[in-house]
């Protein structure tokens, strides 16, 4: 809606998870660097997690990507609130498994043998699991025991597990001491420093078409990051909304006012900041 009004070539803050659109920056890297090397090196578990929204989606498709070019085959798992039966099933479908799918007997016979012909070819075969931290103490014990699969060079099988903090809570309990112990690699993103989040920011909007920016005034960049965070995807749905407003208001300029408005729409007053609502009100009809 406001693309033409500030020049954008597209959406600078669209939620979806576009490797286009990754910031890379120093620890987004790093995570990505750590799941194609556990991938590609054949180690067996790597974990990734991180709070709600900050990137971890995103990087799972440059991963995907990265894997998509280098030929290595794997499955992608996005539904993990799934039974042991329905996550046989899931796993078959995406390797396109022949054999009877509703069968966990069929599909780990065929699954083996995927693995090993795979492997004889010199193939690599991963499985990806994103919001793992849904994932049932049985399905994990499921998840553990194909991480057992190997040869003499290595795993048959590369496992991603994605998720919220809670996967790592999960991996603490006793009776997944075991799965916890086969876990090569691991990676926790954090949110942005108010740096990275300015950085972030104004990476985006070049990325959009705007190479220098002039909408957002530095006091307002430094307090998005302190309302969202440092969470990128507060990050963008804030920027996404004052973008939105000033358009609504033909202000080519961010104001704190309405950033007020806009944070107090979406419950994030910090303390302290009176809840009232800005003199620059946007009628229902503009949101």
């Amino acid at each position: 809606m406001y693309n033409a009004f500030f020049g954008f070539k597209e959406n600078p803050f669209n939620l979806s998870p576009d490797p286009a659109f990754l910031y890379r920056s120093a620890q987004h890297e790093e995570a990505l660097a750590n799941l194609i090397y556990g991938v590609e090196q054949r180690k067996g578990f790597i974990v990734l997690t991180g709070e709600v929204g900050t990137g971890k989606t995103t990087l799972l498709e440059c991963l995907r990507d990265t894997l998509d070019r280098d030929g290595v085959d794997f499955a992608f798992l996005f539904n993990s609130r799934l039974t042991v039966e329905q996550f046989f099933e899931m796993v078959a479908y995406d390797f396109e498994l022949p054999c009877n799918r509703g069968s966990k007997t069929e599909v780990l016979f065929a699954l083996n043998e995927f693995l090993i012909r795979n492997a004889s070819q010199g193939q690599i075969t991963a499985l990806i699991v994103d919001e793992a931290h849904d994932l049932g103490f049985d399905v994990l014990e499921e998840i553990r025991m194909l991480g057992n699969l190997e040869d003499r060079t290595g795993k048959l099988l590369q496992i991603v597990l994605c998720g919220q903090p809670e996967l790592d809570r999960k991996l603490d309990a006793p009776n997944l001491r075991q799965l916890k112990q086969r876990v090569v690699l691991r990676y926790t993103l954090q949110p942005f420093s108010e740096r990275e989040s300015i950085e972030y920011i104004r990476w985006r909007l070049a990325k959009a078409g705007m190479e220098d920016q002039t909408v957002f005034p530095p006091a307002v960049l430094a307090e998005i990051h302190r309302r969202a965070q440092g969470i990128p995807r507060l990050i963008n749905i804030i920027c996404d909304n004052l973008l939105l407003t000033a358009f609504a208001l033909g202000s080519k300029i961010v104001t704190s006012a309405m950033l007020d408005e806009v944070t107090a729409d979406m419950r994030l007053q910090p303390p302290g900041l009176a809840p009232a609502r800005s003199p620059y009100t946007v009628s229902d009809s503009h949101k």
